[in-house]
């Protein structure tokens, strides 16, 4: 298999910006994180002090890590040929875990692993702990890359003059700068959100009361020991539950990462309008070609494939969130195929993310079209006339302009100064409203 042969593009076409991903989403990587929470499931019981396994010896725990801090393509491929027996991919982890206890001689203890849980013990701890590890390691930082960048490049050009457009047409000034920074302060109001939702694990045993735990042992507190469990793991445990997780909380995260990507949609279409009014050119790199046949052609790529796998992501995101918390009576298997796709939506959003960031460095800001955008479009000083025509007391004064205005002809700074000319005003009055231009009609912020 090499990525020309693969059907995802997420492997194939896609792969160099989406392999670091691989370590959290890919099959291997499921089997990685299920051997990890066994690990430290049997760690967790040893600490316990349970008789059974009081001469267990603790120095052991440092070699039991190892063994998943290791763990291989040959660790996995041995779990798939036991599960072509099993038929069932946790029981295989399982057994793969007693082979190596085997190996070191800790046969007595074995049936400790996995003691008393099923597989959604260890399916619904392992994958909130990768989506934990992928959002930490790879999505926020990404993220916060892409923040940075819109933030800074508002500041950079935080004064210079754009005409905005309401309902695509002319309206009152602002700048480009600050444009951008709305999409900067969106980001990071979302962001915030995003960190507050904690990542929920289930941990309760086949039906969620922990049957198999307190009938073993009925004198320990089990609830108390799998809270204290997953908290160790950076998880939350939901109680009560049914067999499965109620992926409320991961719903939250998926919405969430929706409503981040609906804002970076947002801003790809704006800076794609930008680049065709001409408000921005694009850094030309040499070898690139725009069109197979026009070789003019310079376009807004990076925009185009962002827009296009947030939309692509947003959509699957939004199947697992409405699907995952539904599930019938205390367990359907309808989330686990889709759980499956998990790191999808997150790839698809992340080969976005770095098209953006391509797209932002490429940007060269063209203050000429900018400046001839704003001279063409004088009718934009209206609001600011009438609002001082407003003041000063004149008799219908939104009316005035608007006749002036709203026409068929062009208005011109001419059509404005004469326009002023003709008011009945104290002459400073008058000063004051001539020196209102496109250029400077700009509030502030």
């Amino acid at each position: 298999m090499t990525p020309l042969t693969c059907i995802s593009p997420i492997d194939g076409r896609y792969f160099t910006q989406t392999q670091s991903l691989s370590p959290y989403f890919s099959e291997f990587a499921l089997m990685r994180y299920r051997v990890w929470v066994e690990i430290e499931y049997f760690i967790a019981l040893c600490e316990l002090n349970l008789p059974q396994l009081q001469s267990f010896d603790k120095n052991n725990f440092s070699i039991l890590r190892d063994f998943y801090h290791n763990f291989s393509i040959n660790d996995a491929e041995k779990i798939k040929n036991i599960e072509k027996t099993t038929n069932h991919d946790v029981k295989a982890v399982e057994y793969f875990i007693k082979d190596f206890f085997a190996q070191n001689g800790w046969q007595e203890f074995s049936e400790f692993v996995h003691f008393g849980l099923t597989s959604q013990d260890i399916n619904n701890t392992a994958i909130p702990l990768s989506l934990k590890e992928a959002i930490q390691a790879e999505i926020l930082p990404t993220l916060q890359n892409i923040l940075n960048q819109i933030e800074q490049k508002g500041q950079e050009w935080r004064a210079i003059p754009m005409l905005a457009r309401t309902h695509g047409q002319p309206a009152t000034p602002t700048t480009m700068g600050k444009e951008w920074l709305v999409f900067a302060e969106r980001l990071k109001q979302q962001i915030q959100l995003l960190l507050q939702i904690p990542f929920s694990a289930k941990f309760g045993g086949a039906t969620g009361n922990m049957n198999a735990h307190f009938v073993a042992f009925p004198e320990i507190d089990w609830h108390a020991f799998a809270t204290k469990f997953l908290a160790s793991l950076g998880l939350q445990r939901s109680y009560p539950t049914t067999q499965i997780e109620h992926y409320d909380h991961l719903a939250a995260i998926l919405d969430s990462l929706k409503r981040l990507n609906n804002i970076l949609i947002d801003f790809a279409r704006d800076i794609w309008q930008y680049v065709a009014m001409e408000y921005f050119k694009q850094k030309i790199k040499a070898g690139e070609v725009g069109s197979s046949a026009m070789p003019h052609k310079v376009n807004p790529i990076d925009f185009e494939n962002a827009e296009g796998n947030l939309g692509y992501a947003n959509a699957i995101f939004e199947h697992l969130s409405a699907k995952l918390p539904i599930s019938r009576l205390q367990r359907d298997l309808t989330d686990s195929t889709v759980l499956r796709n998990l790191g999808v939506p997150i790839a698809h959003s992340f080969i976005a993310y770095k098209s953006l960031l391509r797209g932002i460095e490429k940007l060269q800001l063209n203050e000429v079209a900018l400046q001839k955008d704003l001279d063409e479009n004088w009718a934009v000083v209206a609001e600011a006339i009438q609002t001082i025509l407003r003041r000063e007391k004149y008799p219908q004064a939104y009316e005035v302009l608007k006749n002036l205005t709203r026409t068929n002809e062009k208005i011109t700074q001419k059509t404005i100064i004469d326009f002023i000319e003709t008011l009945d005003l104290a002459e400073n009055v008058k000063q004051e409203l001539k020196s209102i231009t496109p250029f400077n009609y700009l509030g502030k912020f």
